[in-house]
């Protein structure tokens, strides 16, 4: 029993953190979608407006390494738990403090700075915060059960995407456009500060994994991250390219799908909301569905078969998203959003175990994060780009692109056993 209260512990933590970090990444890119452009920037053209929103956003991805060595540091050398409290006391501050902010009509020219500043604060914690949360859950697996552990820090995505973009949706319909655009949008941020405070009280109560138990009175260490680039970098290099299909697939279909839905084809801001938040499900199930795939397998193998369908993916995204017709743009999005599930839910399985213990919370995160920008940190301001002058065709071959990508970066990483991943 108290082995089964020590796992649910965990999985509850690793669940619940990820959940409030993402809530407060992906509120940024609801109001991204939706109101940054008019409030935080001149108004030259809407289009010119959503692309320097689109360009804030990407920020944060441009952080990520950066919080994923620094956040890596500390994780491998003191131990994950403290780590993850940091890391979640970052993000948090940083989302509250955009609720805060000044509006461009207010302050010009410090209140997009400002904004900025507080998008890069944010991708410096969740930076930290995925590496660290994923090793919480898979270096507490029994033998057999990595990636079904590992499947629920990968469970916080879409569970924090419902929470960021419900609370949205009740507040689009619930105000006018008026109160919504003046100050509406502020409380997604500021109700941060309750759910850090949620997801602090859980992390405290952790002990540290198995795999830093064990290398606690080795001899002294050199940096991590020399380690990592003196004899692993192979594995860094693998695992960066498998990562850049599930962050081009999440983007087009979350934040250039929103804005881009509610502009151009021209849908209510509710009525696309409420696609979206049906068809997050979908990514739900296809976690769910990976995660039992891979411990039957391998999470390698997952990973191949759902890079190959983002390939064809990226090809459907003009003739669905771009149908003219609700249920295309629902089918689109329920069918990107179960393979984003594929090519996401295995990596906290596959990541920590391309690298060894004395290095692994800064190898996954800096593969992890390092990926994303060549996936998603500007995704949604290049489809936006591509939209404008190719269509939604071209659009969609970024998705194939990226997805190739990572199934080339999958095929180089070596096989591996359940019995070589060790603490």
């Amino acid at each position: 029993m108290n082995e089964y209260r020590r796992n649910a512990r965990v999985l509850t933590a690793s669940l619940v953190g990820t959940a409030v970090e993402f809530y407060d990444f992906y509120i940024y890119a609801t109001a991204a979608a939706l109101v940054f452009g008019p409030l935080f920037f001149p108004a030259e053209s809407r289009s010119a407006q959503q692309m320097l929103s689109y360009a804030s956003f990407g920020i944060a991805f441009v952080a990520r390494p950066v919080g994923a060595m620094l956040f890596g540091h500390f994780g491998d050398r003191v131990g994950r738990k403290s780590t993850l409290v940091a890391s979640l006391l970052l993000m948090g501050g940083a989302t509250v403090a955009i609720g805060l902010l000044p509006t461009y009509e207010t302050a010009g020219w410090l209140a997009p700075f400002l904004l900025c500043l507080m998008r890069f604060s944010q991708g410096l914690g969740l930076g930290g915060e995925w590496g660290g949360a994923a090793l919480l859950a898979v270096e507490n697996a029994p033998p057999g059960w990595r990636a079904r552990f590992g499947m629920f820090p990968q469970l916080g995505a879409p569970v924090g995407f419902l929470a960021a973009n419900g609370l949205f949706l009740v507040l689009s319909t619930t105000l006018s456009d008026q109160d919504f655009l003046r100050w509406g949008w502020r409380l997604p941020f500021l109700l941060s500060s309750v759910l850090v405070g949620l997801g602090l009280w859980i992390r405290f109560r952790l002990t540290d994994t198995p795999a830093i138990a064990a290398t606690e009175h080795a001899p002294p260490k050199m940096i991590p991250l020399v380690e990592l680039f003196r004899s692993q970098w192979r594995q860094a290099l693998a695992g960066t390219f498998a990562v850049i299909a599930c962050f081009a697939i999440y983007y087009l279909t979350t934040a250039f799908a929103l804005g881009y839905g509610t502009t151009t084809l021209g849908y209510a801001k509710p009525t696309f909301l409420s696609v979206q938040l049906f068809a997050i499900l979908f990514m739900a199930v296809g976690i769910v569905i990976a995660g039992y795939w891979a411990d039957r397998t391998t999470s390698r193998k997952v990973l191949i078969a759902g890079s190959a369908a983002a390939i064809g993916l990226g090809l459907l995204m003009g003739p669905l998203f771009g149908s003219g017709s609700l249920l295309g743009v629902a089918t689109f999005l329920c069918l990107g959003l179960f393979t984003m599930g594929f090519v996401y839910g295995p990596l906290a399985a596959l990541l920590p175990q391309l690298f060894t213990a004395r290095v692994r919370y800064t190898g996954s995160s800096i593969a992890f994060n390092v990926g994303g920008i060549l996936g998603g940190g500007f995704a949604p301001t290049a489809a936006q780009w591509l939209a404008d002058r190719g269509g939604l065709q071209l659009t969609g071959l970024y998705i194939s692109g990226a997805a190739l990508l990572s199934l080339l970066g999958l095929l180089a990483v070596r096989p591996t056993t359940e019995a070589e991943f060790t603490v």
